[in-house]
């Protein structure tokens, strides 16, 4: 038992170690060289397409969308902009764009002969458009916006190839749209125009490119392999979305009338620096006519005047561009709304009726003037140099005396002067929905000086847009409400559905109407006791008051007078009623006149005369008026001699034959022309006495009306009157210059002013 508890604990023998070979060592390494290759390889394949996956997928769809599929827009119909009747003022005619399908062609000949049909057809470089026939593609555009001439032709191109040589498949025309302007100028500042990819650029047309511009369209094409689009199968076209149409609160018809005098009184006056005019109901804000003298055609808005490009021509090459780049954008500025101006005598409006307001005037107040008043060394002079001695407050007005208005100013006080200009809506801009509107220019409270206030009491120093004046005119007549002044009225869809509808905005009142109602009076009654040389207009009540401004801190242009002037007329009618206001302001006057009084009063009447009848405005004509009211002719053409001799004698006028026929075949003034009762009707008979009965325009400035008339007899010509006739006036212009040659029986419009003794009330 113990022998064999003994040979238990006998210890075992180690065993013996046996040393790895080389193979098998190395056989080892490799499996471990293999098994890190697998991780750090698999590591990087998962960590990188976990990176394409989750951080660049977008990107890589993006990229792979963009190699397979090919996107084509489809350019959306602009929007119309009508005017306030709905006569068409912009609109998007429909033109075409040429499509190549290069990819479908065969051999030379057929890409050459296209190549050369569609060179000579789009007046395109030969060269060019045959490279475009190499191109492997179902769809290369050629030319966009091509007119229906074109258009025609390439049809007939198409039916050719097809024909002749086989491919008839290889053109396209899609509708496209180009921007058209029907009346070319008219409205040119506030409508504005649109740029080549159809943006608008200037005026309502990029104040409003949102709702203009529409929705463009696409088309998406695959495409292969190779590069090429896939056949159309493989299209998808996502139709394009017509713009929204605006209607402007401007009236075709009063623009037209605004423009074409206005476009007189530049002539005229030889105005070197445009001039403008604005038209507003006074009970809405909304501008009924805007014009920037003289417009441009927006059909080609990159066309300067023939004059101006000829100056620019003669400079330098490199200089060349900048000044055709600065006259194109003085010819699009519209200087109603971007341009600044010192408003003068006007501004008078604003003064008397902070001093009615405040109650510092009442109908027994004076003031006295002795042609000037002295501020330490600063002497400040009226226009009438002798003075206008003791005058009452509507004197004052009616005499436009500068000293008496430096007189009120201080009865306000500086402090009132600056609340009442922010009150009439000069401190800030006027929010008319027009781009590039410029902001006052005014002292900064603390720094008006006792002469800076002084001139400021009747509108001189400081800067102003001539559509704030106009609105603040507005609120003179209106009862005291300044209005956001506003050229869009309402925006449809292309349905007709209204999606946007414009209202009055009342911003404030700033004087009451008891104010207003005696500023109207007082306005009113300038008017009829000046006569022509306040906007005074036969059958109508008109309120207004006339500016003359020294242009002071600016460059003087070459003018013939020691200082540049802005002559002025803002006005309203009829004045105990007021609908209508209207600033007129020529900037620069050369012709040897620059009072506002002679330069702006005769357009404003001109213009007046015929937008109030036109608004159906009801005349009130006096006993002296009636006896130079106009006439219309009547139509006496297809009668026989006796019969057309005995109808012109019932309607008042006086009958002058020439010819031989039996039969008038024409006739002079033509059919509901206006002239002076008592007149003459020239009737003609036969061809060659209406071909080549002439006479010549004599001077009518200096004659009575009575005078004027006899004298227009005496020539074989009628006569229109408007004016200061019936307050003895005398004629101060005639639309038809002295000498010219005109057909006999014609009639020459001749504007009146009343007779002054102390000057113009400036």
């Amino acid at each position: 038992m113990a022998e064999n508890e003994n040979k238990a604990k006998k210890p075992k023998k180690p065993k013996k170690h046996v040393e790895k070979g080389p193979n098998q060592r190395l056989r080892q390494r490799s499996a471990v060289l293999i098994i890190i290759i697998l991780v750090i390889g698999f590591g990087a394949a998962l960590s990188r397409l976990a990176f394409l996956t989750l951080i660049d997928g977008s990107k890589l769809q993006e990229r792979a969308v963009g190699q397979q599929l090919r996107d084509t827009t489809l350019t959306a119909k602009r929007g119309t902009i009508f005017d306030s009747k709905g006569t068409v003022l912009a609109e998007s005619a429909s033109v075409w764009q040429v499509v190549m399908a290069p990819i479908n062609f065969e051999n030379d000949n057929q890409r050459e002969a296209c190549a050369k049909g569609l060179s000579e057809i789009l007046k395109l470089d030969y060269k060019n458009v045959l490279e475009k026939t190499q191109e492997k593609s179902y769809y290369v555009v050629v030319k966009r916006k091509i007119e229906v001439e074109q258009r025609d032709r390439v049809i007939e191109l198409q039916e050719k190839l097809s024909k002749d040589y086989d491919c008839g498949n290889v053109i396209s025309l899609l509708d496209d749209y180009k921007r058209y302007y029907p009346h070319d100028t008219l409205a040119s500042c506030v409508i504005g125009f649109t740029g080549a990819d159809e943006q608008g650029l200037e005026g309502v047309e990029y104040k409003y490119e949102d709702y203009l511009a529409g929705k463009p369209g696409r088309i998406i094409t695959a495409i292969n392999a190779r590069g090429a689009n896939m056949p159309f199968q493989f299209e998808q076209n996502v139709d394009s979305e017509d713009g929204n149409n605006i209607y402007l609160t401007i009236d075709e018809n009063i623009q037209s009338i605004c423009e074409k005098y206005m476009a007189e009184g530049i002539v005229n006056n030889n105005v070197l620096n445009r001039g403008v005019c604005i038209a507003m109901d006074v009970n809405t804000g909304a501008v009924l006519a805007m014009v920037t003298a003289n417009g441009y055609n927006l059909n080609d808005p990159y066309s300067l005047p023939e004059e101006t490009q000829k100056k620019i021509d003669e400079l330098p090459k490199k200089e060349q561009e900048k000044a055709e780049n600065e006259a194109l954008s003085a010819m699009w500025r519209n200087k109603a709304v971007a341009d600044t101006y010192m408003p003068g005598s006007v501004f008078k409006m604003c003064t008397a009726s902070m001093a009615l307001e405040e109650g510092k005037i009442t109908d027994s107040s004076s003031f006295f003037c002795a042609g000037s008043v002295t501020f330490g060394k600063d002497v400040i002079h009226c226009h009438d140099t002798g003075g206008h001695g003791t005058q009452s407050f509507v004197q004052a007005i009616c005499n436009s005396c500068n000293p008496a208005f430096i007189q009120i100013g201080q009865l306000v006080g500086a402090d009132k002067f600056r609340d009442y200009y922010a009150g009439f809506g000069f401190a800030e801009k006027s929010g008319i929905d027009l781009p590039g509107e410029a902001e006052d220019t005014f002292w900064e409270e603390g720094q008006m000086s006792e002469v800076d206030f002084a001139v400021a009491s009747f509108g001189q120093n400081f800067q102003i847009t001539p559509v704030s004046m106009i609105t603040a005119c507005a609120a003179v007549a209106n009862g005291g409400y300044v209005l956001q002044p506003y050229v869009v009225q309402k925006i449809t869809d292309n349905k007709g559905n209204v999606i946007k509808n414009v209202e009055k905005k009342v911003k404030r009142q700033v004087i009451s109407k008891e104010t207003s109602d005696k500023m109207n009076e007082i306005l009113g009654y300038n008017t009829q006791t000046a006569g022509a040389t306040a906007g005074y207009v036969a059958g109508y009540k008109v309120a207004g008051k006339t500016g003359t401004s020294e242009k002071i801190g600016v460059q003087k242009k070459l003018s013939s007078f020691e200082e540049d002037y802005i002559a002025s007329f803002c006005g309203y009618a009829p004045a105990d009623d007021p609908q209508i206001a209207m600033l007129v302001f020529f900037d620069t006057p050369d012709g040897g006149a620059y009072y506002g009084s002679q330069v702006a009063s005769p357009v404003f009447i001109n213009i007046m005369s015929e937008v109030l009848p036109y608004l159906e405005v009801k005349t009130d004509y006096n006993e002296d008026e009636l006896a130079f009211l106009d006439t219309s002719a009547g139509d006496y053409t297809g009668m026989t001699v006796e019969d057309a001799q005995a109808a012109v004698a019932k309607d008042g006028f006086t009958a002058t034959v020439y010819g031989v026929g039996e039969k008038v075949i024409a006739q002079i003034p033509p059919v509901s022309a206006n002239l002076v009762s008592g007149g003459s009707i020239v009737l003609y008979t036969d061809d060659e006495t209406k071909n080549n009965t002439k006479v010549t325009v004599p001077d009518f400035n200096g004659n009575s009306a009575v005078e004027a008339n006899s004298l227009a007899a005496s020539y074989g010509l009628n006569v229109s009157y408007k004016g200061a006739v019936s307050s003895g006036g005398t004629c101060s212009a005639q639309d038809v210059k002295e000498g010219t040659e005109v057909p006999a029986g014609t009639v020459i419009t001749l504007t009146f002013s009343a007779a002054s003794g102390g000057g113009f009330n400036d």
